[in-house]
């Protein structure tokens, strides 16, 4: 039996600590998107202007709280994965990287993307719910935002290609190195059907179907149960290997 290296086991609660973060900044983007799109179709579905202004507040309130949420939650998953890089690149000389990372990261950043773009039409639903003074302020504050997230994704491109072109392969299999694979069929079935859902909601947004005020908060709840399978889930196998 080879007897693993010093530090092999700190790598493998590294990485466990690190899925947390990333399963938990995933959780949050998805809950935000979908929070945000159904509240704004709430809001257009409200047959008089008295009935568009909680559901436009909602939506105002959901944005608030969704652009603070997924910069904590990503920033403290940012912290805990170059943990791990570096802990890596000590002992096995490389850190690991690859197409997966690479992913992982654009799909991060189409998440903001389209979270940003569905902020962008709230100062509409005020103006909708006769609100033109707030509508005007959320306007301004929405072009900072907008100057803010330009200025993100430009950096965001220069350093993901940097990053891509550095780092192309990932790590290589060491026999020493524990837990690099990780179980879960049913964790990969709820994400599934939260992001199915999420699409399904982002899409009606778009105005590419027109479901039904029911299903709409059908859709909505089935996302928020899948999250929550999810990171159930996870949890479980985390006690499970804890014990083993």
């Amino acid at each position: 039996m080879a007897t693993p290296l010093p530090g092999a086991d700190v790598i493998a609660g590294l990485r466990a600590h690190a899925r947390s973060a990333r399963r938990l900044a995933v959780a949050v983007l998805v809950a935000s998107i979908a929070s945000l799109a159904t509240a704004q179709m709430l809001a257009e579905r409200a047959p008089t202007r008295e009935g568009t202004r909680p559901f436009a507040w909602l939506a105002l309130a959901v944005l608030a709280l969704a652009v603070p949420a997924m910069a904590l939650t990503q920033a403290v998953w940012g912290a805990r994965s170059r943990a791990v890089r570096l802990r890596e690149q000590a002992l096995y000389a490389r850190p690991s990287s690859g197409p997966r990372h690479a992913a992982c990261r654009l799909g991060v950043a189409a998440g903001w993307a389209l979270t940003l773009l569905l902020g962008f039409t709230v100062p509409r639903l005020f103006m909708e719910s006769a609100l033109y003074g707030l509508a005007g302020a959320t306007s301004q504050a929405i072009e900072v935002v907008a100057l803010a997230g330009f200025a993100a994704g430009v950096f965001f491109a220069i350093w993901w290609t940097r990053d891509a072109l550095v780092h192309r392969t990932a790590s290589p299999s060491d026999p020493w190195d524990p837990g690099r694979q990780e179980r879960g069929g049913e964790r990969r079935a709820a994400w599934a059907g939260a992001a199915t859902a999420t699409f399904a909601l982002v899409a009606a947004r778009a105005h590419l179907w027109e479901p039904g005020t029911w299903l709409l908060y059908a859709l909505f709840g089935v996302t928020l149960a899948c999250l929550l399978a999810a990171w159930a889930g996870a949890r479980r196998q985390g006690v499970l290997v804890t014990h083993e």
